[in-house]
Order: structure tokens, then C-alpha cells, then sequence
């Protein structure tokens, strides 16, 4: 009678889980290193870096702190985006009245590159 033994390894991988909660342009955006996210038109070119000092929050692998020393670098990765088309269309019956407005609202793709 033969007898097996199953040997089960777990590879565990510890990474830098750092994460902060960014206020970039009036909105609140959640960040990590290596994120790419779409915020409201900035100024610059791709390729530019750009640095935000408004941080909110810091989750430094379970370690919370609210402090203000803490920046966020990113790197604009495409200046202009446009998003999805809006049209707000205005229309009274049997008067003969209507009125179409439409916009597309501008948008820049950034990468973060790390949170120091």
C-alpha cells in the first residue's frame, strides 16, 4: 500500500500597497502607484509631469494619517480627451418650440507614478 503526500506551498506576495485619496480639480479621485485615471482638463502637454499637493488621505499598509506632507506625481499621458456626448433637448407640444444644446466635457489621462 502506497501512501501519497500532497505538499501545498503558498507563494505569498507582499506588495507596497499605498493609497491615497487625491483632490484634484474640485473632485476627490482614489489613487495608487501605476494607476491610470481620467480627471477633469489640465494644463500641459503629454508628457508633462504634474504634481498634487491637496492629499487628503494616506493608507500606508494599514497605517492611516490624514497629513498634508504627503505629494502625489503623475504624468500626463494624454492632454485632451473628449467623454460622451450630452444633450439637453427642450421641447413644448403643439407650440412649435424646440431647443437642442449639446456638449462634450474635456478630460486629461494621467498616470500615477507615486504617491511620496
Amino acid at each position: 500500500m502506497q501512501i501519497g503526500i500532497i505538499i501545498i506551498t503558498f507563494a505569498v506576495l507582499i506588495l507596497d500597497n499605498m493609497l491615497a485619496v487625491v483632490k484634484i480639480a474640485g473632485q476627490q479621485f482614489k489613487v495608487q502607484a501605476g494607476d491610470s485615471l481620467y480627471v477633469p482638463h489640465l494644463q500641459g502637454k503629454t508628457g508633462d509631469k504634474v504634481e498634487f499637493n491637496d492629499v487628503l488621505f494616506v493608507d500606508n499598509n494599514g497605517s492611516i494619517s490624514f497629513t498634508s506632507k504627503v505629494k502625489v506625481n503623475a504624468e500626463i499621458t494624454n492632454d485632451l480627451v473628449q467623454g460622451d456626448k450630452v444633450i439637453a433637448f427642450k421641447m413644448k407640444r403643439r407650440k412649435g418650440f424646440r431647443k437642442k444644446h449639446g456638449h462634450r466635457t474635456h478630460y486629461t489621462q494621467i498616470k500615477i507614478e507615486n504617491i511620496a
